[in-house]
């Protein structure tokens, strides 16, 4: 008898990560666990965990060539710091030196460091847990001599966390990932999202069987196992609008329409050249947003203005004469660099962050200022400042960046001043627009979000109140008509603008400018072409 014939339909509900639709059967990602290990002599013990560590540290750098994308080399450059960091593996073993075997002691030593971040007040620390826990199960698995656990094509895995080095590992065609535990701000969400890879965390996935047929659903944060026939075909609907929307964009080299044929300028969100590689730049409107912070992460020193000019320069150049949209530094909040940023901020979030550290710290600022006004003469580039919040903040980045270019000019290097324009990101901003002076505007819908509802994007137990409501399209809305009205541009290149099923919404405000993450162009793209048009 086929036992799947008595199976019911079953949808477990949980928090929306990453969007997007997967279909496939369940595996289950075994966590590492410690193998008995016959203990040595001290020093074989010693050199045991140390040849662990090493090899551990080899295996994270060999992946890091294989990157492409800058935020997953930064994400492996912290892990290869951590590991470096003499510290780490001190008490392992001050443990071994007192009789211990490697694996035992390394796992004694490490775990309370893990604890310690699991139960941060700041939900940023709470996610890095899952790198510490890597570094913990991949040194584990060197010392039992093991392998890591393959994961085929095509398939949903659960498990309580994935460490970020397995998710770059995996193939993830056609695949999706359910987390019982992390959030959305994790590592691998954010990873996921860069990748198109439908992820949901949070859900009761316990008892689930290896190899039953389930869809997963990113977008609406729901695992449905053995689905019936009708949201099989349903699923399977979506599935074949999302090919023929890859499909489509593959063969793209015209403008994006509207059903009505009214145009909209859709670009791209990029924190660094690698991500360029694969992209043709004629099938995109330029890049909507070049994260700047990423320049700054896993480095034992901050980047000179001549290595931020080539990068610049080189963006400038890819787009060929189209916008490239540059946010200058975003540090604080979620995205800390060493020896930048402040160290023990109550609530950082609110804090030193954005426009806010950076005129704090001029010595920084200035030089990014200079080599942005250098690249500004190699091609379309523009300016935009994060985080500001009153119109004094954005009138002395304005004068900060013309005395860079004044300098430049006088010291016989070429130089132009770029558009400047703001994220409109903070709502005493957004409801006083009116005031401030920039060229262009530039809405960060993932920090207004939350601050317009005071719920955490990084807290899965807000994520109902963490998304876009009325609210939030009021406030979209009056800076687009501001806009309009001044005759300068108005983009949004948060997570919203990715989300297919927003982008209606958004278009109903007079957005005209979109930018997404590079494996959101197909589906986004598909949404603007079914738009009818603006409601009368």
């Amino acid at each position: 008898m086929d036992h799947r014939a008595r199976r019911t339909t079953r949808r477990i509900e949980g928090w929306p990560a990453a969007p997007g639709v997967a279909s496939g059967p369940l595996m289950r990602l075994a966590a590492a666990a410690a193998v008995a290990r016959k203990g040595g002599s001290t020093a074989g013990e010693r050199q045991a965990l140390a040849d662990a560590l090493d090899a551990s540290r080899l295996d994270l750098a060999a992946l890091v060539g294989e990157m492409k994308n800058e935020e997953a080399q930064a994400i492996l450059s912290f892990q290869i710091a951590l590991l470096e960091d003499e510290n780490l593996a001190a008490p392992a073993f001050a443990l071994i030196a007192d009789g211990e075997a490697a694996d035992r002691a390394w796992i004694a030593g490490i775990d309370p460091e893990i604890a310690g971040y699991e139960q941060a007040v700041d939900p940023y620390f709470r996610a890095r847990a899952s790198d510490l826990r890597d570094l913990r199960d991949r040194v584990l698995r060197h010392l039992a001599g093991e392998v890591d656990q393959a994961v085929p094509a095509g398939v949903i895995v659960l498990a309580d966390d994935m460490p970020p080095s397995v998710f770059l590992a995996t193939d993830w065609r056609d695949g999706g990932l359910v987390l019982r535990r992390g959030s959305p701000s994790s590592h691998v969400a954010i990873l996921a999202r860069s990748r198109g890879v439908p992820m949901m965390v949070g859900g009761d996935v316990e008892g689930l069987e290896a190899g039953v047929d389930a869809v997963l659903d990113g977008d609406a944060g729901a695992l449905i196992v053995d689905p019936d026939p009708v949201l099989r075909a349903e699923y399977d609907q979506r599935l074949a609008e999302k090919s023929q929307a890859r499909q489509a964009l593959a063969s793209f080299d015209g403008p994006v329409l509207t059903a009505s044929g009214e145009p909209v300028r859709l670009m791209i969100n990029v924190t660094g050249l690698a991500e360029l590689r694969d992209i043709d730049p004629s099938k995109v409107d330029g890049i909507g947003l070049m994260r700047t912070e990423f320049l700054f992460h896993g480095r034992e020193s901050l980047p000179t203005e001549d290595e931020q000019y080539q990068i610049y320069r080189q963006m400038a150049e890819w787009a060929a004469g189209k916008p490239v949209t540059i946010r200058t530094l975003d540090a604080g909040g979620d995205k800390p660099v060493a020896g930048l940023t402040q160290a023990g901020e109550i609530n950082p979030f609110l804090g030193v962050r954005g426009v806010r550290l950076s005129l704090e710290r001029l010595d920084v600022f200035r030089l990014q200022l200079r080599a942005l006004a250098r690249a500004a003469v190699i091609g379309h580039l523009k300016v935009m400042i994060p985080m500001v919040t009153v119109p004094e903040e954005l009138d002395r980045c304005r004068a900060l960046f013309r005395d860079a270019v004044e300098e430049l000019r006088g010291e016989g290097i070429e130089a132009a001043m770029p558009p400047l324009g703001m994220m409109v990101e903070v709502p005493a901003a957004a409801l006083a627009i009116e005031d401030f002076d920039a060229d262009f505007f530039s809405i960060g819908s993932n920090d207004l979000i939350q601050y317009v509802m005071a719920a955490s994007r990084d807290e899965p137990q807000l994520a109902d109140l963490a998304r876009p409501s009325r609210a939030i399209f009021h406030l979209i809305g009056h800076v687009v008509r501001h806009a309009d009205r001044c005759g300068r541009e108005a983009s949004l290149c948060g997570d919203l603008a990715g989300d297919p099923s927003q982008v209606a919404a958004l278009l109903d405000q007079g957005l005209r400018s979109l930018s997404v993450a590079p494996g959101a162009l197909a589906p986004v793209r598909a949404a603007i072409a079914r738009y009818p048009g603006r409601p009368a």
